[in-house]
């Protein structure tokens, strides 16, 4: 696979307005960081609705109040997620997650039996799957990134592990992909998969080695141990490829190229995120397990 310099010149030029914004949604405070991943949890739910109505045209006929409900039920598990000092006008976002939640539990089977025209099983199990790809996903990134900071008086330092991690993991994967394309457009000649053809094994290796590596130099500016940098690194390559996989599952499934428009030579919310959807929840259980 041979490096084409105006493709990586659009990727490039998109890639770093996406960064700028990002990084100021990541950085400034936690009700940003909440802001961002609210708006990327929606644009990913849209987009999935629209490929799972492309995989099957009867989810096309779920109701408006199942199709903007359930994307709201699942931003009330990132509400929940949120600690104390997210608070909006005095109000707890993880009370108001907890109501709101509590009220569509009830409210959205009653209002599908009641005004849908024909209940269907499997359309309920498409947007279960969302609420767990997507919204339990992010839900689980917003909880790392409500971890209070702790104050190590043996070494006179605050270590802000809920401010790190996020950042650790997203950083690996922009990492993992940039050196994957990188090696992979230099060296690759092995397909990795059918369902991504342009992905080889030399680039996914070597993207993973390269991130482990690069988030390992980096991991005293991170406050982490380098072990646990690189451990990190790795769990969020492996599962972010494997999220990059599903994610094309689906688009060929759906018979389309990218997900969405809204990043030129990035495509959509999906493109964009789908290997940290998958890389989430793998990094939230061994920091649980393991760094807590």
């Amino acid at each position: 696979m041979s490096l084409n310099l105006q493709t990586f010149k659009t990727r490039a030029l998109t890639a770093a307005v996406f960064v700028l914004v990002m990084l100021a949604g990541l950085l400034w405070n936690e009700l940003t960081f909440f802001l961002l991943f609210s708006v990327i949890h929606f644009g990913c739910w849209a987009e999935y609705q629209k490929l799972a109505g492309q995989i099957d045209p009867d989810y096309r006929q779920i109701s408006p109040f199942h199709q903007y409900g359930v994307m709201i039920a699942g931003w009330c598990l990132l509400l929940f997620c949120t600690n104390d000092s997210y608070r909006v006008f005095g109000i707890r976002l993880h009370e108001l997650g907890w109501w709101l939640g509590l009220i569509f539990i009830f409210a959205m089977p009653i209002v599908e039996i009641l005004f849908a025209r024909q209940i269907q099983l499997k359309n309920i199990g498409y947007s279960a799957l969302g609420l767990v790809y997507i919204s339990l996903s992010l839900a689980l990134l917003i909880s790392l990134r409500s971890i209070k900071d702790v104050w190590a008086t043996d070494q006179g330092q605050l270590f802000r592990l809920g401010f790190m991690i996020p950042l650790a993991i997203i950083f690996s994967i922009w990492i993992n992909d940039t050196m994957a394309y990188i090696v992979g457009s230099m060296i690759g000649k092995t397909a990795l998969s059918k369902i991504s053809p342009k992905k080889t094994w030399e680039g996914t290796v070597g993207g993973m080695l390269l991130c482990v590596v690069v988030m390992a130099l980096v991991a005293y500016f991170l406050r982490l141990s380098w072990a646990d940098a690189a451990i990190i690194a790795l769990i969020a390559a492996v599962f972010g490829t494997l999220g990059d996989l599903l994610e094309s599952k689906l688009k060929r499934m759906a018979g389309v190229k990218d997900s969405g428009q809204i990043l030129p030579g990035h495509g959509g919310f999906l493109d964009r995120f789908d290997s940290l959807l998958i890389a989430v929840p793998f990094v939230w259980l061994y920091v649980m397990l393991v760094l807590r």
